[in-house]
């Protein structure tokens, strides 16, 4: 088969163009990779230990400050979903941890290896080459509403993970007022017996004897029992 020049030329840009935009990681994972390196904002996201997931430590600060500046929305399940649309898979149970294999610390190139998952995809119906980019973008949409049930049954499962921690928190909270308590009744009950000790002492024409060094024992005792309530009711409160 013959082809004209401007056959040629018109396959040889199409194909370029189409190297290019397999060859160049999508917006979105650059710019999470970009968050994540940047050591700025570590307390808020960073990788892990190994350099193979990154973790959002503080999801709220995440949605509010960062992901403004690069994603232009505050929706931090929406960004959830986004990663799940690429492979990412949460891997951890008590922190916001999600890792794919393409998503390493110090290996950007690899970026360009992951690929938007395809879903619900209709091979009765094939579309014509014409309509190509409407039929990426409902891909997308799909694929992104598909993630929202996995994304928000994680937000499900972290809510009641941290309902129930709450739980054991006040149940130890609770526990530990009581022992406060018991305490400040013990220091209590050693300050009026100590003055029942001081009653006892004996008596000449009905006045109390001086025990030698009875003040400054007095003295010092009456320090440390200041000192303990002082402490005790500090660490109840």
């Amino acid at each position: 088969m013959l082809y004209n020049n401007s056959n040629m030329e018109g396959m040889c840009e199409k194909g370029l163009l189409e190297y290019v935009r397999k060859s160049s990681p999508p917006p979105f994972l650059l710019k999470t990779y970009m968050l994540v390196e940047d050591p700025v904002t570590d307390d808020v996201i960073s990788w892990n230990v190994e350099g193979t997931a990154f973790v959002v430590w503080q999801p709220a600060e995440f949605a509010r400050d960062l992901l403004p500046k690069l994603f232009k929305h505050s929706n931090f399940s929406s960004f959830v979903r986004q990663l799940n649309t690429y492979g990412f898979r949460k891997v951890a149970t008590n922190r916001w941890e999600f890792c794919n294999d393409m998503f390493r610390k110090g290996e950007k190139e690899l970026l360009s290896e992951i690929r938007r998952r395809k879903a619900w995809s209709n091979k009765q119906q094939p579309v014509a080459p014409t309509q190509s980019a409407p039929q990426e973008f409902d891909e997308d949409q799909r694929s992104s509403s598909t993630s929202s049930s996995s994304g928000y049954s994680t937000l499900i499962d972290e809510n009641k993970r941290l309902k129930k921690e709450n739980g054991v928190l006040n149940s130890e909270l609770v526990s530990m007022k009581k022992k406060c308590k018991e305490l400040l009744d013990l220091v209590a009950k050693y300050a009026h017996s100590e003055k029942e000790e001081e009653d006892e002492r004996p008596k000449l024409f009905g006045v109390r004897l001086e025990v030698p060094g009875e003040r400054e024992m007095k003295r010092k005792r009456a320090e440390i029992r200041e000192s303990a309530s002082i402490l005790l009711s500090q660490s109840c409160k």
